[in-house]
């Protein structure tokens, strides 16, 4: 699949474009880009046209202006809709990609029919303390500056792209996200060719730690409530083995979510569905979106 692009203001956003009919618009994750979604998209092109689009400053996207919120990324993400004239679409979302979704689905609920919401990021965001002996003090960081530097979550993935390392970010992706099944060479290869062209990864930890859709407190701030705006059906995946996004957190968001949320469990899954459970995952995106 070639990459298309196009024009929302500031930035230009690349995406892939394949098959026919209601579209289905695929958010990816952080450390990812829209290529992460071909197992997904091989599965389901025949019966959708698969849009998945490149963030801000991920993959081929252009990257003009930094970001502080996922807000912002949403915002992008409702102007490419706009754009490419998808009028209401089915949206899928990953891992950071379902904290994008979510704040799409609540700003812009007219554009969402119903929302898939693969291993997503918590209503109340993925925090990034400050450590002391490499262990986390539960102190929130008080600029993106210092979070930079962060030893653990931050520093070592910003090394990794700065020098364009395939092998350590492989190791990283192997001991993180692929815990059940790991892809082929030649996917790996691929997809981690996409995972390093990533620009904006202080900035995108940042708007994380800061994601607060709920009305509570983190220790980052108050939760703007923004969940009660989402009014579209939303299945949510909880895979048995992700390390990545842990349960409560899909919890939070089922919880929060109430009659419009469904539990979907993914056994011996970590967090790509995409890897370690394709066809289950395909079908259930199909039978949720056909119902």
């Amino acid at each position: 699949m070639e990459k298309k692009y196009i024009s929302i203001g500031k930035e230009t956003l690349a995406y892939l474009d394949r098959g026919e009919g209601d579209v289905v618009l695929m958010v990816h994750g952080n450390m990812s880009s829209s290529v992460h979604y071909e197992p997904l998209i091989d599965r389901i092109c025949d019966k959708y046209r698969c849009v998945a689009v490149d963030l801000r400053g991920f993959g081929d996207s252009s990257y003009n202006e930094r970001f502080d919120t996922l807000e912002e990324l949403a915002d992008d993400v409702a102007l490419f809709i706009d754009a490419l004239g998808l009028g209401s679409v089915y949206l899928v979302g990953w891992s950071n990609g379902g904290g994008v979704s979510l704040k799409l689905c609540a700003k812009y609920p007219e554009k969402i029919k119903k929302f898939f919401d693969i291993e997503g990021a918590g209503l109340k965001g993925y925090p990034v303390f400050k450590k002391e002996n490499f262990k986390s003090t539960g102190e929130p960081y008080s600029s993106k500056e210092e979070m930079g530097a962060d030893p653990i979550q931050v520093a070592p993935a910003l090394a990794c792209f700065e020098k364009g390392d395939a092998a350590t970010m492989t190791a990283i992706w192997d001991a993180t996200i692929y815990t059940v099944n790991k892809p082929s060479r030649e996917d790996n290869d691929r997809w981690m060719a996409e995972t390093l062209k990533q620009r904006n990864l202080v900035d995108l930890d940042w708007a994380l730690a800061n994601l607060n859709m709920s009305d509570e407190f983190t220790p980052y701030g108050k939760g703007d409530g923004s969940i009660h705006n989402i009014k579209c059906p939303v299945a949510l995946t909880m895979a048995e083995k992700d390390i990545v996004v842990p349960a409560y957190m899909v919890m939070d968001n089922y919880n929060a979510l109430g009659e419009l949320a469904t539990l979907l469990p993914y056994p011996n899954c970590g967090h790509s569905p995409m890897v370690d459970c394709p066809d289950k995952l395909a079908s259930d995106v199909v039978e949720f979106f056909s119902k």
